[in-house]
């Protein structure tokens, strides 16, 4: 009597002959199933490594360090100190201030940023009359020379300048660049005017992936304007926000040119010294790169903390 096995079950692969499973090449299991893609990532990932990977690790390593420039090949004694650049900048009343002082402008830029460029994004993507000439003035700004535009400011907010002239008596005194209350507000109106294009360019490709049967969905169901702006363009454009958050967190951050350039190098007092502006002043012009080194290590935790941060309460689970 002859007996036949049953067939396999719907759904089970068939054993292999050798009772293993085949595993890929190591080529392919190292570099994926295209790895033509990292010949292509290749410039990019080069760009991050020279650029960004390789100075941030240079710089935890000095600031282990009293670190000091010599010229190229000299032999010269650059003592570990351990924690103690990070203990100095941690208790120094400058740094802290910097911060503090780097704390206002991004509680004043960041929502600002975020609720102006979605605003204006949102108005130049429901016209149709001048559209190209709108979005183009609103780009002008970031993509114009920061000494050009701070020159015009100079003009605008000076002790004798146009806007003081306006207001007469009711001008502060000290001027606003001037003022230890008034200058860090001040530069943080200005960085959020100048860079307020390039973040709506961003919501503006994001709204354009906002399906249109929700706005009209909404209207059937009897929502206005705002009440439509708010359930459906919002939401619709959360990824927008959470990188708009945290670009301009990050350049915010590394806020450098305009404090340099608008109160003369952090003035009043350092009322508008940023971090970055002081890890130049300790680095270049005073020669403790090591110790400025501390401060940008500091910076970078504090930047990747408040990202995560973020990206945690308002990116949600994506």
């Amino acid at each position: 009597m002859t007996t036949t096995s049953a067939p396999p079950a719907a759904g089970t692969a068939p054993a292999a002959g050798n009772g293993r499973r085949h595993r890929a090449p190591l080529v392919q299991r190292i570099l994926g199933k295209n790895p033509l893609g990292w010949l292509f990532g290749a410039p990019y990932i080069v760009y991050v490594l020279v650029i960004f990977a390789f100075p941030l690790c240079f710089a935890v390593y000095m600031s282990f360090f009293d670190y000091f420039f010599a010229a190229p090949g000299a032999n010269v004694d650059r003592p570990f100190v351990g924690l103690d650049n990070y203990i100095q900048a941690l208790t120094d009343p400058a740094v802290l201030q910097s911060f503090g002082n780097v704390g206002i402008f991004l509680i004043i830029n960041v929502p600002l940023t975020v609720v102006l460029s979605l605003l204006l994004a949102s108005g130049l993507n429901s016209i149709t009359r001048f559209r190209t000439f709108l979005r183009t003035s609103y780009y002008v700004p970031y993509v114009t020379a920061s000494v050009a535009i701070i020159g015009v400011w100079l003009f605008l907010f000076g002790q004798n300048g146009l806007v003081n002239h306006i207001l007469g008596p009711l001008a502060p005194s000290p001027s606003w660049l001037s003022s230890p209350t008034l200058a860090m507000p001040t530069i943080a109106i200005y960085v959020t005017w100048k860079g307020l294009g390039f973040y709506i360019l961003l919501y503006l490709a994001a709204l354009q992936n906002v399906p249109t049967e929700l706005y009209e969905s909404a209207a059937t169901d009897g929502a206005g304007k705002v009440r439509q702006f708010f359930s459906v363009t919002v939401p619709g454009v959360r990824p927008a926000t959470v990188l708009v958050l945290l670009l301009s967190t990050i350049t915010g951050a590394n806020l450098f040119t305009e404090p340099y350039l608008l109160t003369g190098g952090g003035g009043p007092d350092g009322h508008s010294t940023s971090p970055v502006l002081l890890i130049y002043q300790q680095g270049i012009q005073q020669g403790h790169p090591g110790y400025a080194a501390a401060i940008g290590v500091i910076l970078v935790i504090g930047v990747l903390i408040l990202g995560w941060l973020q990206n945690r309460f308002v990116g949600g689970r994506d």
